[in-house]
This record gives C-alpha cells, sequence and structure tokens, in this order.
C-alpha cells in the first residue's frame, strides 16, 4: 500500500510539475487574416497597484483588432509561474523586443535583472518609438545597494543625461507626486485645441476623457514636448464630478522626441493616465490605438471612428494594492 501511495503521489508531483512547465510566459495576439499591417508591439505589465495585468491584454486585443500583431509580458513569480505584479525581479520574454516595431510599458519600480534589462537598452538604444502609460514615469527603480549595470534606469537618478532615469529621459517626466487627491479625485481631461486644430492625428476623434485616477504632478516644463492633452482633479470619483478648480492643470498626455547617450533618436508617447479602469474611457482607449498608429507612422490609417470597443468583456478592478487576482496564470487573461 505505501509503495502504490509514493508511486501516486509521484506521479501527482510529475504532472504538476509538468503543468507548470506547460505555462508560456507571455500572450500572442494575431490579427485576422487579411487585416496585418505588418507592425509588431510587445505591450509590457507589471505595477501593484494600477492592474496593468488586465489592462495591457484588453489593449493588445484591441490593437490586433486594428492589424497589429501584439505580445503582453507579465512580472512573473518564478516559481509559480504566476502572474504576481508584487514580483519586481522578473518579466520574462523581454527578447522579443529585437523584432518589435512598438513597446507600450506600464511598469512600476521593476529592478530586472540585467540580462532582461539589455533588451530594453538595446531597443531604446535603436531609437525605437515608445509608449509610456500611468507609472511608466517610475517604471524602474534600483537599491543603492544593488549591483546592476542599468541602474541609471531608476526614477530617483539625479544627475547627468540620465537625471529621471528612464521615465526623465526617456518619457520626458520621473515621479513627482500625486497632484490630486489619490483615490478621492479623478481626472477631467481638457484636449489642447491648438493641437485639434493643427489637426494631430492622436486627437483625432478624442473628445471626452474622464478617469478614476489622479493627476500626476509634473515638475519638468515639457518645453521638448507637444503636450496634447492636460488634466485637472475632480472633486469626486465620478464623470459628473466637478472639477476642483483650486488646483492647478497639468499635463496628462503629450509626445516628444528621446534619445539616449550613443544611441538614436526615438519618438514617444506619454499619458500619466492608463489604470485599467481608466481604459474604460472610450476615447482614452482610442487616444492610445491613434498613439500606436502614430508611433510606427501609420498615423494615415487614423480616422475618427475608428472602432475602440474592446474585444470579449472588460470589466476591469479598481486600482489598489494587493487587489490583483491571485493563482493567475498569462493565458487566464486571455
Amino acid at each position: 500500500m505505501l509503495k502504490y501511495s509514493f508511486s501516486l503521489l509521484l506521479f501527482i508531483l510529475l504532472q504538476l510539475h509538468s503543468a507548470c512547465a506547460q505555462h508560456k510566459p507571455w500572450l500572442q495576439f494575431k490579427p485576422q487574416a487579411g487585416t496585418s499591417n505588418g507592425k509588431k508591439v510587445l505591450l509590457i505589465s507589471g505595477d501593484e497597484e494600477y492592474r496593468s495585468e488586465e489592462s495591457m491584454p484588453m489593449m493588445a486585443k484591441l490593437l490586433a483588432k486594428h492589424g497589429f500583431e501584439t505580445y503582453v509580458l507579465f512580472a512573473i513569480d518564478p516559481k509559480t509561474k504566476q502572474v504576481n505584479p508584487e514580483y519586481q525581479t522578473n518579466i520574462p520574454g523581454l527578447a522579443l523586443l529585437n523584432s518589435a516595431d512598438l513597446m507600450i510599458i506600464a511598469t512600476r519600480f521593476r529592478a530586472l535583472p540585467d540580462e532582461q534589462m539589455s533588451y530594453i537598452d538595446r531597443y531604446l538604444k535603436a531609437g525605437k518609438p515608445v509608449i509610456g502609460l500611468r507609472t511608466a514615469t517610475h517604471a524602474f527603480n534600483y537599491g543603492k545597494d544593488v549591483k546592476s549595470a542599468y541602474k541609471h534606469y531608476s526614477f530617483n537618478e539625479k544627475e547627468g543625461p540620465w537625471k529621471g532615469g528612464f521615465g526623465g529621459l526617456v518619457l520626458g517626466e520621473t515621479w513627482i507626486n500625486h497632484h490630486g487627491d489619490h483615490g478621492k479625485e479623478g481626472t477631467r481631461a481638457f484636449i489642447n485645441g491648438l493641437q485639434v486644430n493643427v489637426d494631430n492625428p492622436i486627437l483625432r476623434g478624442v473628445k471626452d476623457i474622464w478617469v478614476p485616477s489622479d493627476v500626476y504632478g509634473i515638475k519638468n516644463t515639457l518645453n521638448d514636448a507637444n503636450i496634447l492633452v492636460f488634466g485637472q482633479p475632480t472633486s469626486g470619483m465620478t464623470a459628473s464630478s466637478p472639477v476642483n478648480w483650486q488646483k492647478t492643470l497639468m499635463p496628462i498626455a503629450w509626445t516628444r522626441e528621446y534619445q539616449l547617450p550613443e544611441g538614436r533618436k526615438g519618438k514617444v508617447f506619454t499619458s500619466t493616465m492608463g489604470s485599467s479602469v481608466d481604459l474604460q474611457s472610450a476615447d482614452l482607449r482610442r487616444l492610445i490605438l491613434n498613439a500606436s498608429l502614430w508611433a510606427v507612422g501609420l498615423e494615415n490609417s487614423i480616422s475618427a471612428d475608428l472602432d475602440v470597443s474592446p474585444v470579449g468583456n472588460y470589466t476591469p478592478k479598481m486600482f489598489g494594492f494587493g487587489t490583483y487576482d491571485k493563482g493567475k496564470y498569462p493565458e487566464d487573461f486571455q
């Protein structure tokens, strides 16, 4: 009996190991036959609060509907192979950047190993386009005692060309503060009419954005950027909440050029909006879709009536720490 019990236990353990080994650490979405635009987008999730593990798959499916081949990467616990946004040192699949035409990043305070960071660094030195959402302004954070060739990517880098880290050098701003009252004030967007008048393709069809996440503080003057959208805190957490005129406007979406030392110039779209619940806003989805087409040189295909409805059911969680779905694998976000 003991022999059979041991055999059964061994069989179960082998099955569990096999199941774990079969979990692919990323998602892939292909456009329907005949609709491909020939462009490949890598969407990188990995934040503890704003549920990018929910928003990035939704946006990946939306982009695939418009001709992109898309891949979604996740923060993965290497022991369980499960999605764990609180695991800050592992995002497998970044080698896919080698053949990507666009990187969309929504990470927060990651300290990735050098092997993984090397793909991001190579991509950026090639001057390829970037879209940074919400916490991407503070996408990386290496502690003082961490030995890494990429410590300068940290949001709190103080001096030199990398001041502000990835956010400062590439996106145009690092983490400053919550300008709005976090969890109590949302964001009312004001579209920059000057950019509308010159028919900026990213703003085509974008008219009405309100999101539950609050306005981030901006310290950089962004003199080298085209500000597309300004944001004002709202005194409440609904779309009908009045604007809080006691607080100033802040840029919440812009484009600019970036260039790493010894790298080529590239173009960037940044928005400090972008939590999973923010993306229930149709016009925010439109803004990001338009920015994606602009980033890869397909701005002539942007029209005001592009379909931005989510593919399938999209019911994201409210932002918050520790609220992610535990025990999920990447395929569960398919």
